[in-house]
């Protein structure tokens, strides 16, 4: 699941460039996350807890601007992605020296900012592992990223995935459960259910929350060892060190 971050100072873009990403993700059904922040000091502290694999970043912010801020980013990350975001060509060439992977003309339009998101998916899903599965419409392949959780209800299997989209067919858990489990991302919550533990929102002993506000139920056997297996899986994927 791609994580995405937008930095602009300007509030009006910054709930433009959010809205055009729900809207994108309600289209076209991705994995993505996003997070937002209106100066580079509070995604540079963000980003020591978070691992980012593509910016929104805003070239000219007061205090440090966005090519600082890609800069001091390159000092400790050259994988994340960064999309310059800005009113002026005038940066264009100093902007490639920080390893810019995209460069936007505010403000941010649907045929501006959708192809370039349909690049990004298009090169995270390369190589990425799916499931191929048959629905009453046909075969369907399903990126594993793009899978919240799945659920056995009436002697039928459910793909619930990122924005809220229910799969359906006939199986059971075992049909994927070894293919799922073998990755460290996914994990067995109740004898019902599968998670993707990327897309936990909140966890108590009785359920989880997921990104897309659905619910799952914890079995209260398996809870000490959802929670371990969860906290060693957030440890792992942000860095954080004892």
């Amino acid at each position: 699941m791609l994580r995405m971050a937008i930095c602009d100072d300007d509030l009006k873009e910054l709930s433009r460039i959010s809205n055009l990403l729900n809207q994108y993700q309600g289209e076209k059904e991705p994995a993505f996350q996003y997070d937002s922040f209106s100066n580079a000091l509070d995604l540079l502290e963000a980003m020591k807890q978070n691992t980012y694999h593509v910016l929104f970043l805003d070239v000219l912010m007061p205090g440090l601007d966005g090519m600082e801020a890609a800069r001091e980013i390159r000092r400790f990350d050259e994988e994340t992605k960064i999309i310059f975001l800005t009113s002026s060509k005038e940066f264009a060439v100093e902007s490639y020296a920080v390893g810019a992977h995209y460069y936007m003309l505010k403000p941010a339009t649907t045929p501006k900012l959708f192809p370039i998101l349909d690049r990004l998916f298009l090169e995270a899903q390369r190589g990425e592992e799916s499931l191929q599965i048959k629905t009453s419409s046909g075969m369907t392949r399903i990126p594993l990223g793009n899978i919240e959780f799945l659920e056995v209800f009436n002697k039928k299997l459910r793909f619930h995935l990122v924005g809220g989209t229910i799969k359906e067919i006939n199986g059971s858990l075992s049909d994927f459960a070894e293919v799922l489990l073998s990755r460290p991302e996914f994990l067995r919550v109740h004898r019902s259910y599968i998670v993707n533990m990327s897309s936990i929102l909140s966890l108590t002993p009785k359920e989880i929350i997921t990104y897309a506000k659905q619910t799952v139920p914890i079995s209260r056997l398996l809870y000490s060892q959802v929670r371990e297996a969860y906290m060693e899986y957030l440890f792992v994927e942000k860095g954080v060190k004892e």
